[in-house]
């Protein structure tokens, strides 16, 4: 018998690279007032509070 799919991962791995493309993108826009590793760390170390809640 085959496996089901996990339709739940592929979800969240689509939203993932979804937002990864937008963030990248919003990067590129951005002036260089900032570096794109500052911004990125910000932006990580507030989603893995927010997930612990």
């Amino acid at each position: 018998m085959a496996k089901k799919p996990n339709y739940n991962f592929e979800k969240r791995k689509k939203e993932l690279a979804k937002k990864a493309k937008k963030e990248e993108k919003r990067l590129r826009k951005r002036p260089d007032t900032e570096t794109a590793e500052d911004t990125a760390n910000d932006e990580t170390d507030g989603e893995q509070e927010s997930d612990s809640e």
